[in-house]
């Protein structure tokens, strides 16, 4: 386990450094389309709890929560922040399981000024110690425990490489760091944030190296929320249920907790999406949307035959994050009683909806069309030219709430963002007339497996890292539940290869996140190389006995 530190800065750098924002032109006409408000994401809830102060906010098991009684929570724990230290523009990485918690730390630290940087709960210290070094964070928010995985011994960890690492709130027993609970004081007078400031910083899936920071303003990501409520139809009376981790935009802003909340709509977590949790939360709370991967609609499809659960209150399913099968898309409302809408999007921004009133045929066929009208999209061929209507190309977009570059990744955005500000997604698609997307595939060398991008750059780096691996290639292999699996395929050095147990005992040791490791290895003499060298993973993939 590396114990060094992993940042070089020399002094603290402000918040906006490595920032890029809008361009000026374009954030005039997008005030003036009404998409910016001049509000910020702490006022969603602030505005709703004034709307509807008695409503329920927050289903728990236990006693449900009143927006009003959000709203308080919120600004207590935002003068606690303050009370520890934290600071207008510190960043504050959160690591926290889907509990309701997660929502008055959001709210929080948002209130406080702070900004809350986003992480997994499947994050470990590969992750966390690069992400909290990169962001300069002064705070870290996790809980004792979860999913038998103990996260004040990573604390621990990342505090010993980051040194700007100050402060560690912990939900439930802390150990010797400061328990979550006792940091809420009397609310008092709080910082205005700039609504064209960074209100939040999101993660990278991930697609080549370690992931990267996105910088969503408070501007931008209010909107995203707002106008995917609307295509939801989202209302007060809707209960959404937040299945997938709440660090992840889909359900946090898609319209998730965000878009619920701006319409006073009530939200219930869980923390285990199999059946038999996620439906008993449903037939609970009265569940009307939620958000889900393709192969967890899957599962749950199938377990309608073997759960008796009543999910009669459930309207609409979203399904994103990898691409679902027509066949399976058309299982979904027989099984399930619910719409479904199919969501292609990205934490960078430009989201894809199908309508709640499209017909079958581009509900089950595409992932949808753009959510905004400012939405700008290009498909082009490898030499960045249009390719004609209806032909495959790479997306390229920009558009109201889509970044102009990663936070602080000066040399990765002159590849990832076109002269004219154009993002380069890095996803192959066709365009129907209609305006509706078909995804084909990916550019980049990732692994879409079950909804989640790796990074064949980073498990590659890892896995050459053994003592018994010369060559090493990560390649995604076709497979009907997950979408794809993780293959590695390695070229001995002098001694044997490792089991896969020991592979990945190997790769956890190195603090990386379990959803990354591989789910076999394939031996090879040799791996396959292009004229100039690189190795081949087209040639290489029928080489593998699938």
């Amino acid at each position: 386990m590396q114990s060094e530190p992993v940042t070089d800065a020399a002094t603290p750098r402000g918040h906006r450094d490595g920032f890029i924002p809008f361009r000026d032109e374009l954030a005039a006409d997008y005030r003036a389309a009404g998409y910016w408000r001049g509000s910020t994401l702490g006022s969603l809830l602030r505005d709703a709890a004034g709307r509807r102060p008695e409503a329920t906010a927050l289903l728990t098991d236990e006693e449900p929560r009143t927006y009003r009684a959000l709203d308080e929570a919120a600004d207590e724990m935002a003068a606690g922040f303050i009370a520890q230290g934290i600071a207008p523009g510190d960043r504050v990485v959160v690591q926290l399981p889907n509990r309701p918690e997660f929502a008055v730390v959001f709210f929080g630290l948002l209130r406080a000024g702070a900004i809350p940087v986003l992480c997994l709960p499947a994050h470990r210290s590969a992750e966390i110690g690069h992400l909290a070094a990169l962001s300069e964070a002064v705070g870290y928010v996790i809980a004792d425990t979860f999913g038998g995985f103990d996260y004040r011994d990573l604390a621990r960890t990342v505090r010993e490489r980051v040194p700007s690492l100050e402060h560690v709130f912990v939900l439930g027993d802390p150990s010797e760091f400061t328990a979550l609970s006792e940091v809420p004081r009397p609310a008092r007078e709080l910082p205005e944030a700039d609504p064209a400031d960074i209100a939040v910083l999101l993660v990278s899936g991930g697609t080549t190296g370690l992931p990267k920071l996105i910088a969503r303003t408070h501007d931008d990501y209010a909107y995203n929320a707002r106008a995917s409520a609307e295509v939801c139809a989202l209302g007060p009376e809707d209960v959404y249920l937040v299945t997938l981790p709440a660090a992840h935009n889909f359900p946090l802003a898609c319209p998730g907790i965000l878009g619920t909340i701006a319409t006073g709509g009530s939200i219930a977590f869980v923390d285990d999406p199999s059946p038999e949790n996620a439906f008993a939360a449903i037939e609970r709370h009265g569940v009307t949307v939620t958000a889900v991967v393709p192969p967890l609609a899957q599962l749950w499809c199938a377990a309608t035959d073997w759960e008796e659960a009543d999910l009669s209150s459930l309207r609409l399913l979203q399904v994103g994050g990898a691409r679902l099968a027509d066949s399976n898309a058309a299982e979904v409302r027989p099984a399930l009683g619910a719409q479904l809408q199919q969501v292609f999007g990205m934490a960078e921004g430009l989201l894809n909806y199908t309508r709640l009133d499209d017909p079958d045929e581009l509900v089950f066929r595409t992932q949808g069309r753009p959510l905004s009208p400012h939405d700008e999209l290009r498909i082009v061929d490898e030499n960045g030219n249009e390719v004609a209507a209806g032909e495959e190309g790479e997306l390229l977009t920009r558009g109201p709430y889509t970044i102009r570059g990663y936070y602080r990744a000066e040399a990765h955005n002159e590849r990832a963002i076109t002269a004219d500000g154009y993002y380069r997604s890095g996803d192959l698609v066709r365009q129907l007339p209609s305006g509706h997307l078909i995804v084909s595939g990916r550019v980049k060398d990732v692994i879409n497996r079950g909804g989640e991008n790796i990074s064949c750059d980073e498990l590659e780096d890892h896995l050459l890292a053994h003592p018994a691996v010369r060559h090493a290639a990560a390649v995604g292999i076709p497979d009907d539940s997950l979408g794809e699996r993780v293959c590695a395929a390695l070229v001995p050095a002098d001694t044997a290869l490792p089991t896969l147990a020991e592979l990945k005992e190997f790769l956890l040791g190195r603090g990386l996140a379990t959803y990354k490791l591989p789910d076999r290895i394939a031996s090879l003499d040799a791996l396959p190389v292009t004229a100039v060298g690189k190795i081949d993973k087209r040639k290489l993939v029928p080489m593998i006995d699938q």
